[in-house]
């Protein structure tokens, strides 16, 4: 599934935060780990040495990540979303595993608009991590579900090769999660009060959710995984995406960053945008072609 892992690292305790999640992966599927550096342009000071960051990468690496994987470090020179996106870019099957925030000195380059603007624009897989302040690296990391938003659209479902993938190889939990709203039609206002006229619609939807549900869950079990439940719930879906996975503990969000479908017509974008930037349990995205 993976060829290889790359980290973006600033210098900082927050952005290291991502390694416990880079050796996981790493180790579960037999891959490298690449350390890079990113000296901002923007920051950079007149008379400083261009190529700094090195010797930092190799203590990190020293530091948190065992001997058994196999470690590269590399420094660049350039705008750090664009030369992680392009870095990436060259090995399709690399996975981006970043920290969301973090800034350390002059660079700051981790907060908010780098890691949105990969997000954005990255053809790689890319699992993001929002960490908590103060801290370095937390090990030992459990993980034990992935939850997965799908709309019910081919888009939303790419990204079930990935979850097939995980839970196999890290032996978890799938937990499928619909999130739909009934439409303002089947509603009337009728002397100030709300009367569902159109009650066979809905129940019609609810059943085509759960109808829709049970079938994801009966092709992720001919796949081999025998550890498939689902929840389907109405709603605002990135708030309801981020309140499951807050009741989930040791909980991996993955979906696809954007697919409409039908009577939902939720952008996974956007969605996925606020899960990033709320959820404090780690994100998996994919954007597809």
């Amino acid at each position: 599934m993976y060829t290889k892992i790359l980290v973006p690292l600033d210098g900082s305790k927050l952005s290291e935060q991502i390694l416990p999640y880079a050796q996981l992966l790493a180790d579960a599927f037999h891959v490298p780990v690449e350390l890079l550096h990113v000296n901002d342009l923007d920051t950079i000071t007149p008379f400083a040495p261009p190529l700094q960051g090195g010797d930092y990468l190799k203590v990190v690496s020293k530091r948190y990540l065992p001997l058994s994987l196999t470690v590269s470090c590399t420094v660049d020179l350039g705008k750090p979303a664009e030369l992680i996106v392009e870095r990436a870019a060259a090995d399709r099957g690399a996975l981006i595993a970043m920290a969301t925030r973090g800034h350390s000195g002059m660079q700051r380059w981790l907060l908010g608009s780098v890691s949105n603007k990969v997000v954005r624009t990255a053809t790689n897989p890319l699992l993001l991590v929002r960490p908590p302040q103060g801290t370095g690296p937390v090990w030992p990391l459990k993980l034990k579900t992935i939850l997965v938003p799908l709309d019910g659209s081919g888009l939303a479902e790419k990204i079930l090769p990935h979850v097939t993938a995980l839970a196999e190889t890290l032996e978890l939990e799938v937990n499928l999660l619909r999130v739909h709203t009934i439409p303002a039609e089947s509603y009337i206002v009728g002397d100030g009060l709300y009367v569902d006229v159109l009650s066979r619609e809905t129940e019609s939807i609810r059943k085509g959710v759960g109808d829709y549900l049970n079938g994801k869950i009966e092709e992720l079990q001919a796949e081999g995984l025998d550890r498939v439940s689902s929840v389907a719930v109405e709603g605002d879906p990135a708030e309801e995406i981020i309140d499951l996975a807050r009741k989930t503990h040791d909980s991996l969000i993955a979906m696809s960053t954007h697919g409409r479908s039908g009577m939902e017509r939720w952008v996974l974008g956007s969605v996925a945008e606020k899960v990033i930037h709320h959820s404090t349990s780690p994100v998996l995205i994919i954007r597809p072609e």
